[in-house]
């Protein structure tokens, strides 16, 4: 949330261009705050609207976290703790996630 780290993948311009990390790190941000006021952390919100059920009343049942620390694993099972989304929240993140139809890895999967 707080830029890109010096020596990371993201600021060594090979897959991802610096301006385009820096507006999905916007849009995290504007997720980041929307999390906030549901009472979640953005890793718990993630995990909510991965497991919401479908259309159609089904949906994913597992999700995997890539949690590398115990604290982490203990912060996604809280998750379970705000589950449901308004139409007018699952309205807003479609919004702020402007880039759910670019295909990051064309270009690499391409060559």
């Amino acid at each position: 949330l707080n830029g890109i780290p010096a020596g990371s993948r993201a600021s060594q311009d090979k897959s991802l261009h610096p301006s385009v990390v820096e507006k999905a790190l916007a849009s995290v941000r504007n997720l980041n705050d929307m999390a906030a006021a549901r009472g979640q952390t953005l890793a718990q919100m993630a995990l909510a609207w991965v497991l919401r059920p479908g259309q159609n009343g089904g949906g994913i049942t597992s999700a995997l976290i890539g949690a590398s620390r115990p604290e982490q694993v203990v912060d996604c099972v809280g998750a379970i703790r705000n589950l449901g989304f308004t139409a007018e929240e699952l309205a807003r993140i479609d919004a702020i996630s402007e880039e759910k139809d670019i295909n990051l890895w064309a270009r690499s999967s391409e060559d």
